[in-house]
C-alpha cells in the first residue's frame, strides 16, 4: 500500500493535547472541572442511596431519577480521569483501542441520557393527563424494557461509528488529537481518507436520538401544558405544574449544552478551537453536577429524606433504618 509522506497507517498510540491554546493554563482550568466531578460523584450517589433506601420512593419518577443518576457519575467519570492525567500529570497519549473504547462509553452514556429524559417527559404526561393508566403503562416490567430498549438503543447506534473508524480509515495525518477526550469527529478529522461516511452516519445517530428524543419530549411538555392550564382549581395547577420544574430544567441544561457543543464542532469553523473543546467539556460535566442540585432543590420528596438523614435527632436515622412513607 503507498503512504504518502507524513501519513501514519493504523497508528497503535494516539495523543490528546488538552485544550488548544490553552495549554498553560489547562492546570488551573482542571480544578473547577475536579470540583464538579467530586459534586457530581457525591450529589449522585446520595440521590441513588435515598431512592434505594426510601420504599416510598419506589416510583417510576424516582426510579428514573436513580437511572439517570447513575448514568451521569459513568457518563463523567469516562472523561475525566483522563482530562486530569493530561491537565496535571503530563500524560497525554491513549491507545488506538482504549480511544475508541472511551469514545463508544462517552457517546454510549450520552445517548442513554437523553432516552432517560425522554422516559421521564413521558412518565410526566402519562401522570398529569391519563393518571388512571399510569400504574399499568409505568409497571415494574415496563420501567425494565425501558432501561434495556434505552440502553440497547445507545450501544447499537453508536457502535457502527467505531467500526467504520476501525475498518475503513487507515491513513491518519497526525496522531495528536486536539481534545481532552476520544470524540468522534475530532478522531474522524485526523484521517486523510474521504470521511464522508463517518459524518453522514454521526449526523445520522445525533439527529435519530438526540433530534427524536427532543421532539417527543417537547411534545410531552406542550401536552402536559395545555392540560394544567385547564384544571379550574388554581392549587391543582400548581402542583401539577411543580413536579415538571425539575424535569425542565435538566431537559434546558442538557440539549442547549448538547446543541452548542454539536453545532459548533461541526460548523464553526471561525470559532476559536478552545471554544470548543471548553463547549463539550461543559456537555459532559455540568448536567452531572447540576442534575443532583436541581433535583434536591426542586423535588420536595428527595429534598426531605436528605434533610432527615443529616439532621435527624435519631441517632439510627440513617439510610439503613427503616423507611418512613412522608407521601401519604
Amino acid at each position: 500500500m503507498f503512504i504518502p509522506n507524513g501519513s501514519v497507517f493504523m497508528p497503535a498510540v494516539l495523543t490528546l493535547t488538552g485544550i488548544p491554546g490553552l495549554e498553560s493554563v489547562q492546570h488551573w482550568i482542571g480544578i473547577p472541572f475536579c470540583v464538579m466531578y467530586f459534586l457530581a460523584v457525591i450529589g449522585n450517589s446520595l440521590i441513588l442511596g435515598i431512592i434505594k433506601y426510601e420504599h416510598s420512593l419506589h416510583k417510576p419518577m424516582y426510579i428514573f431519577l436513580a437511572m439517570l443518576g447513575a448514568t451521569d457519575i459513568a457518563l463523567s467519570t469516562c472523561i475525566l480521569p483522563k482530562m486530569l492525567g493530561i491537565f496535571w500529570f503530563h500524560l497525554p497519549e491513549i491507545s488506538f483501542a482504549a480511544c475508541l473504547l472511551q469514545m463508544w462509553f462517552i457517546h454510549s452514556f450520552q445517548a442513554i441520557e437523553s432516552g432517560i429524559l425522554l422516559a421521564m417527559a413521558l412518565d410526566r404526561y402519562v401522570a398529569i393527563c391519563i393518571p388512571l393508566r399510569h400504574v399499568t403503562i409505568f409497571s415494574q416490567q415496563s420501567l425494565t424494557h425501558i432501561a434495556l430498549g434505552v440502553t440497547l438503543r445507545a450501544a447499537i447506534l453508536i457502535a457502527p461509528c467505531l467500526v467504520l473508524i476501525k475498518c475503513r480509515l487507515k491513513l491518519y495525518r497526525t496522531t495528536v488529537i486536539s481534545h481532552t477526550y476520544c470524540e468522534h469527529m475530532a478522531v474522524v478529522k485526523l484521517a486523510t481518507e474521504d470521511v464522508r461516511i463517518n459524518k453522514i452516519y454521526g449526523l445520522f445517530v445525533a439527529f435519530s436520538i438526540l433530534g427524536f428524543d427532543i421532539i417527543f419530549i417537547t411534545l410531552s411538555y406542550v401536552q402536559i401544558f395545555i392540560t394544567v392550564f385547564q384544571l379550574p382549581q388554581k392549587e391543582a395547577r400548581f402542583k401539577a405544574f411543580n413536579t415538571c420544574i425539575a424535569h425542565i430544567c435538566v431537559f434546558l441544561q442538557f440539549y442547549l449544552l448538547a446543541f452548542f457543543s454539536f453545532f459548533t464542532h461541526r460548523f464553526g469553523a471561525h470559532i476559536p478551537p478552545y471554544v470548543h473543546i471548553l463547549l463539550s467539556n461543559l456537555y459532559l460535566l455540568v448536567p452531572p453536577f447540576l442534575n443532583p442540585i436541581v433535583y434536591g432543590v426542586k423535588t420536595k420528596q428527595i429534598q426531605d429524606h436528605g434533610l432527615k438523614i443529616f439532621f435527624s435527632k435519631n441517632p439510627s436515622g440513617s439510610l439503613l433504618a427503616p423507611s418512613i412513607d412522608i407521601l401519604g
